[in-house]
């Protein structure tokens, strides 16, 4: 994922606010408190809620 470091040290999730951390499997911006992946898409991070895959589908299962 060759999204710019900057970009990444300002954005936060835009559901709660949270931080965010990247996942290489699937590619995209994690946010912890809302188990919601961000999907990275020809290196540009899509921030909308709408377009979020669920924790569990992006597979990494919820404890």
């Amino acid at each position: 994922m060759g999204v710019d470091p900057f970009l990444l040290s300002i954005l936060v999730c835009p559901k709660c606010h949270g931080s965010l951390t990247v996942k290489n499997n699937p590619d995209g911006l994690f946010c912890q408190s809302c188990g919601l992946l961000y999907p990275v898409k020809d290196d540009i991070p899509v921030m909308l809620v709408e377009e979020a895959i669920p924790l569990a589908t992006a597979g990494e299962g919820r404890p």
